[in-house]
Order: C-alpha cells, then sequence, then structure tokens
C-alpha cells in the first residue's frame, strides 16, 4: 500500500467521525481499537498532513485569546481520558455551522458556531468529550480498500470532497463528482456503535474532568428540538452524528448516574462567546445594539461590558471603549483577557508605547502567554522595534512548531528587521503549513540567495529545502 497516498486519503476523511450518509460510503477496517495497523509516528505524520489540507480549504480561526481557550478547555478534558500517552491538538474553524469533528493525530476542530450555540460551558465540554473519545477509542482507523491503486493527486482529490461535504453538501458533491471520475467507487461507512461508544466513554470523561454530565443530553435534545420542522437545512452537526430519541434517553440514563452538582461556568467561557459574537457579527452596528442593550440589563455582568467594549472598538468609539476596559482592568488587574482588550484599544489608536507596556507587564504574570505575546509582538514590530519584535517571537516559536500565525508574525519581524534570509526561512514554514509545498520550497531557495547567511544557517536551509522537494515529490507522484 502506498503510504503517501493513504496518508493523504485518510487525513481528511477522519475530519468527520461521520460521514454525511447521503455520500453512502463503505469502510473496510483496518484496525481494532487495540492499536492495530497504524504506529503512532504513522499517526502523527496523518495528523500534520491533515492540519495541512485543512488550512488550505477551511479558515482556521486566528484569534489566539479564543484558540487558548478552546486549548486549554481540551487539554482539561483529555487529561481525563483514559488514554494518557496520547496528544491531542485544538483549534478552532471560523464557520458559524454548528459542528465539531476528530482527525488522524488527535486533532480536533470546535467550530465558532458550536462555541455560541452551547448555552453552557459544560454543554461546549461534551461536545470536545465526544470527539476525544473518538480517538481515544481508534474510530477513526479506516481507510479505503483500493487506497493503494490511487494517486496522491486522485487521493487528495477525493478527501478534499469528502471533508467539503461535511461542511457545505453542494460543494462537497461537486468536488467529490469530480474526484470519483475515473477511479473505483469507494466507501465508507461508520456505524451506530461508535456514536453510542463516544458517547460512553465522553460522559464519563466529562464527569472525571469537573463538568456536568447531563449536558450532553440537555444539548443533544435541544438541537433536536430546535430544528425539528428544519427539514434539509439541518446543522451539520447532527448531520455527521444523527441523534435520535433513543440516544438521548441513554445519555440521559448515564448521566443520571452521576450526583448532581450545581457548577458555574468560567468568566473565560462568557468572555470568549462574547468576543466571537462581536466578531463574527457581520454588521458592527447591530453587535453594539445589542451589547448596550444588554449592559443595561446586566450592569453587574463582566462579560457583559465586555462585549460591549468589543462592540465600540469595531464601531471606532475608542474613548468609550477603552473606559469600558479600563474599567473591567480596574476591577480585575491581572486577567489577561482586559489586557488584550485595551491593548487592541491603544494600538487602534496608535499608542504604541501604552500597548507594549500593557502587554509587557502582562506577561510578566503570565510569562510565555501565547495571545500576550503574539499582541506584543505586534506592538513591538508596530513600534519601529523589529529585531525585538522577531527575537520575542523567536523564543515562543521554540514552543509552537506547528502555529502558522507565529511563523507569518515572525516573517514580517525579521523583514522588518532586516533579516531577509530569516524572513524567507519564516514564511516557507508558514506556507507548508498552510499545504503548500511548492510556495514553501521556493521561499527557501530565496532564504539560500542571502549572503547574511552563516555556514550553520545555510546548512539548515539546505537540510530543509531537501526535505520539502522529497515531499513534494510524493505529493505529486502520479
Amino acid at each position: 500500500m502506498r503510504y503517501p497516498a493513504l496518508l493523504l486519503l485518510l487525513s481528511l476523511l477522519c475530519a468527520s467521525a461521520q460521514a454525511d450518509t447521503r455520500l453512502n460510503l463503505d469502510l473496510p477496517d483496518i484496525g481494532d481499537s487495540s492499536g492495530g495497523v497504524l504506529s503512532a509516528e504513522q499517526d502523527r505524520h496523518m495528523g500534520e498532513a491533515f492540519m495541512r489540507e485543512l488550512r488550505q480549504r477551511l479558515t482556521i480561526l486566528d484569534d489566539a485569546e479564543v484558540t487558548d481557550y478552546v486549548q486549554a478547555l481540551g487539554y482539561r478534558i483529555a487529561s481525563s481520558s483514559d488514554d494518557q500517552t496520547r496528544d491531542f491538538h485544538f483549534f478552532v474553524v471560523q464557520d458559524p455551522n454548528i459542528n465539531a469533528f476528530a482527525g488522524p493525530g488527535g486533532y480536533i476542530g470546535v467550530n465558532s458556531g458550536l462555541i455560541l450555540a452551547a448555552e453552557s460551558e459544560s454543554e461546549l465540554a461534551s461536545v470536545i468529550a465526544h470527539e476525544i473519545a473518538h480517538v481515544t477509542q481508534r474510530h477513526l482507523a479506516r481507510t479505503f480498500e483500493a487506497a493503494d491503486k490511487l494517486s496522491v493527486p486522485a487521493a487528495a482529490a477525493l478527501i478534499a470532497g469528502i471533508l467539503l461535504s461535511t461542511q457545505n453538501s453542494q460543494l462537497g458533491q461537486a468536488a467529490l463528482a469530480a474526484a470519483q471520475a475515473g477511479t473505483a467507487q469507494t466507501q465508507i461507512n461508520f456505524t451506530r456503535s461508535n456514536e453510542e461508544e463516544a458517547d460512553r466513554i465522553g460522559i464519563q470523561t466529562l464527569a472525571r474532568a469537573g463538568f456536568d454530565p447531563r449536558a450532553m443530553p440537555v444539548f443533544f435534545e435541544r438541537l433536536q428540538h430546535g430544528t425539528r420542522y428544519s427539514g434539509s437545512n439541518l446543522p451539520e452537526f447532527l448531520r455527521t452524528h444523527p441523534v435520535t430519541t433513543s440516544r438521548i434517553a441513554d445519555t440521559r440514563n448515564r448521566a443520571e448516574q452521576y450526583p448532581y452538582r450545581q457548577l458555574s461556568d468560567s468568566l473565560a467561557y462568557h468572555l470568549v462567546r462574547a468576543k466571537l459574537r462581536v466578531l463574527g457579527e457581520k454588521n458592527p452596528k447591530e453587535a453594539l445594539k445589542h451589547y448596550a442593550a444588554t449592559v443595561k440589563q446586566n450592569p453587574d455582568r463582566a462579560a457583559e461590558h465586555y462585549g460591549y467594549a468589543w462592540a465600540l472598538l469595531r464601531n471606532g468609539d475608542l474613548r468609550q471603549a477603552r473606559e469600558e476596559a479600563r474599567a473591567l482592568l480596574d476591577k480585575t488587574p491581572d486577567q489577561p483577557a482586559y489586557v488584550l482588550l485595551l491593548a487592541e484599544i491603544e494600538l487602534a489608536d496608535r499608542r504604541m508605547a501604552q500597548a507594549a507596556s500593557l502587554y509587557r507587564d502582562a506577561l510578566d504574570l503570565y510569562p510565555g502567554h501565547h495571545a500576550l505575546t503574539m499582541g506584543y509582538g505586534r506592538a513591538l514590530l508596530q513600534a519601529g522595534q523589529a529585531r525585538e519584535a522577531a527575537a520575542l517571537l523567536e523564543t515562543h516559536g521554540r514552543t509552537r512548531s506547528n502555529d502558522a500565525e507565529t511563523y507569518k508574525l515572525l516573517a514580517e519581524a525579521r523583514g522588518a528587521a532586516g533579516l531577509n534570509g530569516e524572513a524567507h526561512q519564516a514564511m516557507a514554514e508558514y506556507y507548508y503549513l498552510h499545504g503548500d509545498t511548492a510556495s514553501a520550497i521556493e521561499q527557501l531557495k530565496i532564504a539560500a540567495r542571502f549572503k547574511e547567511n552563516d555556514f550553520y544557517q545555510g546548512s539548515v536551509i539546505e537540510a530543509r529545502l531537501k526535505e520539502l522537494e522529497a515531499q513534494l515529490a510524493l505529493e505529486t507522484k502520479p
């Protein structure tokens, strides 16, 4: 079996634990729950390829604050799962549809629409716990019976069609029709038992992590009731994870076995939802109108004032936005979200020194904080301190080697600092993480031409260039 073709195919094939039933796909199992065919190293490579493909075809949210929250929530849940040896990677897709999906390598995506649809943090956690269970129970270890006969381009086209079908049915069907032309009919089949097991294990993990296990049946039931008369306009989560009355009853019975506890949502959950609501609103005035009303109705709720401040910022009212942000920060001076908000307001007002000072002081309290570090890097860059920004981001990037946005900002900082060869090196990694290996190679070739390179840097560029050229050869092999 050609491993490169299998890698690319399985990467996006596993983008949804349940394929749209209209695709009528039926796949043989290549491994059981005990481990089977795929090694940990192969699974890791598949996961990396999965993310490169996703970045080409979906909009991965680059908001560091929202991403940090979802990652922290995901890691908290994963740390209570049965499999403590597996790595997980959580990310947010900028999409209003209610959906979440699990891929190889422990990559789990959460749509921004799901975060907004969840009415409690436990409801959001219940969906993430469900997807984690799909990974730990190895429900994704499936592939095409004829995968060894597919070329890499054909496999890539086919998996792209399958992925698009989980997000946009019309685009997906068209892509699948084109991809399957001239190839043998391939089929996938995911069973109800997979979903039931993911529910069962997910509820167990949810309770261990300190969340309300009753949130899972509550969320399922609300989605089912809210779409009872929707016809074909179902949320993508219900298309990819069909919810039946018996399934809701089963999850409720399991959840009731755990003692009831009164739980409060974290402040971070409410702040992230408020920010997403403002940034996701196409008409900024509508967001401002909404939060102006909710602040009057709930004057003591910090999340409402936080959303109001973001809405004011989006509408260009920097003076009032600053007043709201400062009031929040005065009450809770150690809250990173408020620092990030006020710093964004200062940057919008071109008060670079004030923004940089806010970030610097906050990083003294929270060293290595991703959102604060990225914000500080941007502030330094805009203040004309490109070398300082580059040094900061180089150090930060050593622990975030798969973060495309860190490489992008690093490339900008290096370029502004006159470190042209190193800037092209960083851009090469950015392009590679976005699935554009050919452009990554071109960036490395440009980087190699600069005379500023010392022997060590030149050797690093040459070695990486050979590695990516070999990768491109596999990707384009007929």
